[in-house]
Order: structure tokens, then C-alpha cells, then sequence
């Protein structure tokens, strides 16, 4: 029959035909030799499907043609696949599979171009599957799923000998786990739900097992180098076969069962946990557990025990210290000090070792760093026997930057250690009481050009203002700022006496003259000075006022030096005294005996000043003046003579002079500053609040002041009252418990 000058195919006839094609495909398909289709053959096969769908109905055939399109795949799977594979087992099957399957994909793609025609016009208009869609879900469905719970067994037995060390075909692996994410493209569900959750199951259950084991046999380093194996092994096993969108499920059900399940049995465990490992500085293992943990947010208990464990080690540094200041207690004051500045050095050593922990084994982690500082401001806010850890870094950072001091270091080696102590006072809480100290001992060293190098010193002022702010430096700045003054003035006063000869007090004289502001209050007496000293005293005013006439001098000879020369009966010897020993020492040019009532109304000294200068004189190393009665101890009754008989080994001596006790004075002073700190705080809060209740004017004050001492909440209820009583502030009537600042 003919339509259109074209013959007409038949249903049957046309698929007789196509069915020799296939055949001759499958042939292909099982391997014979020779067998190929000619470029007439594809195309007779291809023009037989576009005729048949190409006719009017009723002999339009593609619903028809679709259909045993289908039928084709099921009838080869069932005849030849299925009945291959159910032969096979274990790898065997895997292998089989996997050829079935790179066979059927060839099958699919060769007679989907025959029936191409269907997919360009009769799919696309009626929305069926593709032909390719069509071939691999008669794949899925008829074999893949009849075969995919065995193989989904024989994979993960594979899997579990590879992780027990034996050698498996990882490329047979891969290609077939490949299969379970491309047989249901685009999506992964297939592999999800058919590979990767029994996979997830198993992973579990063997670690599980694993883990159970290895913390029973296993120390914790070696529990913990078997942990960071297998999560790695998991890793490379993720990239060698399975699909990437695994790897982090599959980490983290390993991480469950290798850590988080026995995270404290591994950090505690006994002879072998966190905290052995530090006490025995394991750095490497200690790494390895800050890694470990780290992937299962669990480091908090980590940094606990680190914590816990510099915590012990400090207060036991600070009671071997307390212990070896109280077996010396009788020694001499200078032994007390020096295991204090002994235990400073061990702070800074003991800081140095963990600091280096957190930033290498610890990564330099915030937790760390946080546990580091809070278990410095423990043991950097406890006292030794008495003296507070303010006081105890003044007094290193003295040895350090003055002459002579015991800490013998290099240029560099001063500003790394000046750089560590300075680290260590942001962890104790009076930083107000060091700073004070700080510049008690750093006027002395400059008074007494005692102090080493200027450039460190500025240096030790710039890291300090750095840290707590340039309020508390500024009088140390202005301190050395007076000492350049000072020597310009001397030059200038030198200069000033050459042009006026009639002038010069025949003296040697040296004056620093110093801005009250700036430097700490000195005990200052006016004494009756002899003539020789008051001339000299005189010289300089009358330069002084020649420079300038708005500035008053007070003069404070008790930091005064000289060099006055005793004419022994031996040898006459040149003594390096204070100002006030060399004025008590002159008042014998003119007397042979005085009592002590007679020099103290000479010299109008004061009872404490004067038995300091007359014990350093009398009953010191140098006994320059003789004592009746000759105690150890000084009385109103005591009467002194020039000891003439007296004489040394020396040409040259310096007369001691006893150092008065300033400590008390530095913390009055700085209880006097916290007071005023408080007020002005508090002052401050309530003129930006206007209304406030007792409890947030307390907190912020504290919050603002905190970073320089920490207020006592008893003073700050003082200083409260004291600005009511004072109209700065009233409380408030209308409501309970609450102030009102009074503009």
C-alpha cells in the first residue's frame, strides 16, 4: 500500500526488521569478533522508525514503537543479565555488575539513536521519559534493585578489610559505588539512601567496637595517634571511592565514636591524660589532642584542665617563695629580696613555657589565651609574705634598668624582659600601686644617676603607656623630661659662676631642680644648714632668679649628696655622704663632744631623721663618730664624738645612710589617688545618667576604674556618701534606692 508515493510499513514488518538490528547489537554487546553495523545499516535502521512514525494514522506507530523500545531492554535483561549475575558472587559479582552495566549504557546509547526520531517529536510533545531515561530505569529497576542489598553487603565488607589493613581492589570500589551515584542522576538520593547510610551504619559499629577496645589497651597518646590514623585513612578513603558529598557525614560519625563518646575517658585518663601530658611537657601529643578536639568542640574541658594545671603550678612556685622569704626572715632584708626577685624571674619563666604552648600546641586558640590569663591573675594577685606582686615587679624592673643591678643582660635581653613583665602586670589588679612604685624607684635612679640607660628607661614608659594610657605615665615622662632640664640648667649655672667669680661658693655644687607635679612627694625638713651650705644654697637662688622670677624653689636636702673629707690621725679619707650626715658631721669642725639634744637643736632634725644619721654614723660599718655609751641603739642620752682614730683600707667610702620605709607612704598615697579616681568615676557616670540606682552607678564604676585597680565596693559606698554630703549628687525621692546628679 502507498501514501503519498511512499510505501507503507507495517507494524510488524518494521519491527521484524528492527528487531534483526538488535540482535545484531547484542552480538555486539557479548564480544563476538567482526561484528559492527555499516554506516547503510544505521541508517536503514534509523529511516524504519521515522517512516513508521511518520505515516497518518492509523498506521502512525510511535506509541507502539515506544512501548517495545522498552520491551526490547526488559526481554535482554531478563533472558541474558539476570540469569549471568545470579551465577556470580562476592568481588565476582561487583566485577560482573559493573560490565553489565557499562554494557547496557552501550546498549542504551546505540538504540536510542535508532529511535531517535521518538525523542525529537512524540516524547517531547506528550512529556514521557527519554529514551535514555527509559533504558536506565528498566536497569534500576529490574537488576539494580534486585541486586543492590548484596552489594551493598560485599562493599561494605570490602571497606571494613580495607580498614583492617588487607589489601582490596580500591578501582573496583570506586567504579561501583560510582554506579549507586550515576544510576540516579541528577540526584544522589540512590547513593544516599542504598549505599551511603548502610555505609554510615557500618562505619559506626566498626569504631564503635574499635574505640571500646583501643581505650581499655591503650595509653591516651597512643589512643589518641590510632584516633588521628583512622580519621585520616577515612579522609584519603573518601577521595579514593566515594563521593565527596560523604566526607563530612562520614567524619563526623567517626569523630562521634573515636572522641566524642570517650572524650573525658581520654582526657583523664589515669597515668596518660591532659594532665599527665603536661606535666611531662608531651608537646606533640598535646598538639595532637588540641587537633583532635578541636573537631569535636572539645576544647572547653581542654583548656580547663590547661588552666587547672598552670594554676597549680604557679601557687606552687608562689609557695616555695613564701616558704624560702620565711626560713631567711632573721637574714638581712637584702636575701628577703632576692628570692622575691626570684620569684619573679620563675613567674616570667613559668608565663614564657605555657605562652609558648598556647601559641604552638594550641594554635593560639582564644580559649587558651583566655585560661593562660585568667590562671596568671591567681598567682599574679597573691602576696609573698607580705609584699605585693605590684611592688615585686617595680622592684625587678628596678634591678633591671638600674646600675649594678643583679640581672647582668644584653641590650636586647633588657627590652624582651622589661616587654614579659609588662605582659604579666595586665593580669594583676592594683596596676595603679605598681605605676606608683615604678616611679618611686625610677626617681630614685635618676636623683642618684642610678639608672643604667635613658633609652630604656623611655622605653619602659612607652610600653606602660601602650598597656594602661597615657594618663598614668605622664608624670614619668616629665621626670625625665626634668632631668634634660636639669643638666642644661647645671651647665648653664657653671656658666653663670665663671662670669661671676665673686660669686662662687669655692664648692663644687650640683642642682636638679624638678617640677613638684611630676615626681612623688619627698620628705622635705628645713634644717639649719652650715654657712658652707647655706652659701651655696644662696649662689644658686640668686642664678635661678636671675632666670626666671615666677617660680618658687623648695629645697629637699634629704635626697642631697656630698663628699666631705675626714682628716683622720691615719690617713685623711673623702666620705661620700647624704646632706643631712654631712651637716651633722660639719657641726664637729666646731666641737670635740655633742649630746643628742644638742644636735638635734642645731640642726633642727626631726627625732626619726635624727637617729637614722646618727645610728649610720656611730653603730653602721663606718664608724665615724664615737658613741657613750656604746650601744646598737640610739637615745636621747647619748653623747658622740669625732672618732679620730677611725681609718679604712679605702681612699674613697660611702656612709650608708639606712633607707627610710616607703612602702607604707606609696600605698597611702595610692589609696589617696583611688579615692579621687572614684570620685571623678562616679561624678562622671551620673552627669551623662542624671538618675541612677546604687546597684549600676556601682557596677559601671567598677567597670571603668577595673582596668587599673579593682575598687572596693565598701569605698565606693564611702565615696558615694561623702559627694551627697559634698551636693554633688542627692538621693532620689521618688524612687527607692536611687541618686540624682545635682548640676
Amino acid at each position: 500500500m502507498m501514501e503519498g508515493g511512499r510505501q507503507i510499513v507495517a507494524l510488524e514488518d518494521g519491527w521484524k526488521y528492527m528487531v534483526t538490528g538488535v540482535d545484531k547489537l547484542k552480538r555486539v554487546l557479548a564480544g563476538e569478533d567482526g561484528v559492527g553495523f555499516t554506516p547503510d545499516e544505521y541508517i536503514n535502521l534509523y529511516t524504519t522508525i521515522y517512516n513508521m512514525c511518520t505515516q497518518k494514522p492509523p498506521n502512525e506507530y510511535s506509541q507502539e514503537l515506544y512501548d517495545r523500545y522498552r520491551q526490547t531492554f526488559e526481554e535482554y535483561i531478563n533472558s541474558t543479565v539476570l540469569p549471568s549475575l545470579k551465577e556470580k558472587h562476592g568481588e565476582f559479582l561487583l566485577r560482573e555488575f559493573l560490565q553489565r552495566w557499562r554494557n547496557h549504557k552501550v546498549f542504551v546509547r546505540w538504540l536510542s539513536r535508532f529511535f531517535h526520531y521518538l525523542d525529537r517529536y512524540f516524547i517531547s510533545r506528550r512529556s514521557l521519559l527519554s529514551l535514555k531515561e527509559v533504558g536506565w530505569n528498566c536497569f534500576h529497576e529490574l537488576v539494580f534493585n534486585e541486586l543492590k542489598t548484596t552489594m551493598t553487603t560485599i562493599l561494605l565488607g570490602m571497606i571494613d578489610e580495607d580498614r583492617e589493613g588487607q589489601r582490596v581492589d580500591r578501582t573496583l570500589l570506586k567504579n561501583v559505588i560510582d554506579i549507586y551515584a550515576e544510576i540516579g542522576q541528577p540526584h544522589l538520593t540512590v547513593y544516599e539512601e542504598d549505599f551511603e547510610e548502610p555505609f554510615r551504619k557500618g562505619t559506626t559499629v566498626y569504631y564503635s567496637k574499635k574505640a571500646q577496645t583501643w581505650i581499655l589497651e591503650k595509653t591516651c597518646p597512643e589512643y589518641m595517634i590510632k584516633a588521628e590514623e583512622c580519621l585520616q585513612q577515612e579522609k584519603e578513603r573518601v577521595a579514593d571511592y566515594l563521593d565527596k558529598s560523604t566526607e563530612l557525614k562520614l567524619m563526623q560519625d567517626a569523630e562521634q565514636e573515636l572522641l566524642a563518646r570517650h572524650a573525658d575517658q581520654i582526657l583523664n585518663k589515669e597515668s596518660s591524660g591532659c594532665k599527665v601530658l603536661l606535666c611531662d611537657e608531651k608537646v606533640e601529643d598535646l598538639s595532637r589532642m588540641f587537633r583532635l578536639f578541636s573537631r569535636i568542640s572539645g576544647l572547653p574541658p581542654v583548656s580547663k584542665i590547661f588552666k587547672e594545671h598552670v594554676n597549680e603550678e604557679g601557687l606552687s612556685l608562689l609557695k616555695q617563695a613564701i616558704d624560702a622569704v620565711s626560713s631567711k626572715k632573721d637574714e638581712k632584708k637584702d636575701v628577703a629580696g632576692a628570692l622575691e626577685l626570684d620569684f619573679v624571674r620563675k613567674i616570667i619563666g613559668l608565663h614564657d613555657k605555657y605562652k609558648a604552648y598556647v601559641t604552638g600546641c594550641f594554635q593560639n586558640h582564644t580559649l587558651f589565651h583566655k585560661a593562660l590569663k585568667e590562671a596568671f591573675e591567681v598567682v599574679c594577685n597573691k602576696d609573698v609574705a607580705g609584699c605585693t606582686s605590684a611592688e615585686m615587679f617595680a622592684t625587678y624592673c628596678d634591678n633591671i634598668l638600674k646600675k649594678g643591678g643583679s640581672e647582668k643582660l644584653s641590650e636586647e635581653a633588657i627590652e624582651e624582659n622589661l616587654d614579659k613583665v609588662v605582659t604579666l602586670l595586665t593580669y594583676i589588679s592594683d596596676k595603679d600601686l605598681f605605676v606608683e612604685f615604678h616611679r618611686k624607684k625610677l626617681g630614685r635612679r635618676l636623683l642618684f644617676e642610678k639608672s643604667g640607660n635613658d633609652d630604656h628607661e623611655r622605653s619602659m614608659i612607652s610600653k606602660l603607656k601602650q598597656y594602661f594610657g597615657g594618663q598614668f605615665t605622664s608624670k614619668m615622662e616629665g621626670m625625665l623630661t626634668d632631668m634634660t632640664t636639669a643638666r642644661d640648667n647645671q651647665v648653664k649655672f657653671e656658666e653663670y659662676l665663671n662670669l661671676n667669680q665673686e660669686s662662687h661658693p669655692r664648692v663644687d655644687l650640683g642642682v636638679t631642680v624638678l617640677t613638684t607635679g611630676h615626681w612623688p612627694t619627698y620628705k622635705s625638713s628645713d634644717i639649719n644648714l652650715p654657712s658652707e651650705m647655706v652659701r651655696c644654697v644662696e649662689v644658686f637662688r640668686e642664678f635661678y632668679q636671675s632666670r626666671t622670677k615666677h617660680r618658687k624653689l623648695t629645697w629637699i636636702y634629704s635626697l642631697g649628696s656630698c663628699t666631705v673629707t675626714g682628716k683622720f690621725d691615719a690617713k685623711p679619707i673623702d666620705l661620700i655622704v647624704t646632706t643631712y650626715q654631712a651637716a651633722l658631721l660639719l657641726l664637729f669642725n666646731d666641737s670635740d663632744k655633742l649630746s643628742y639634744s644638742e644636735i638635734v637643736t642645731q640642726l633642727k632634725l626631726s627625732d626619726d631623721d635624727a637617729a637614722r644619721v646618727l645610728h649610720s654614723l656611730s653603730c653602721g660599718k663606718y664608724k665615724i663618730l664615737n658613741k657613750d655609751p656604746a650601744t646598737r641603739t640610739i637615745s636621747p642620752k647619748d653623747k658622740f664624738e669625732f672618732n679620730a682614730k677611725f681609718t679604712d683600707k679605702m681612699r674613697r667610702i660611702k656612709v650608708q645612710l639606712p633607707p627610710s620605709d616607703e612602702k607604707k607612704k606609696v600605698i597611702d598615697d595610692v589609696n589617696k589617688d583611688r579615692r579621687f579616681a572614684i570620685d571623678a568615676s562616679l561624678v562622671r557616670i551620673m552627669k551623662s545618667r542624671k538618675i541612677m540606682t546604687h546597684q549600676h552607678l556601682v557596677a559601671e564604676c567598677v567597670e571603668q576604674l577595673s582596668r587599673m585597680f579593682k575598687p572596693d565596693i565598701k569605698l565606693i559606698k564611702r565615696r558615694i556618701e561623702d559627694l551627697i554630703t559634698r551636693e554633688y549628687l542627692e538621693r532620689d525621692k521618688d524612687a527607692a534606692n536611687s541618686y540624682r546628679y545635682l548640676a
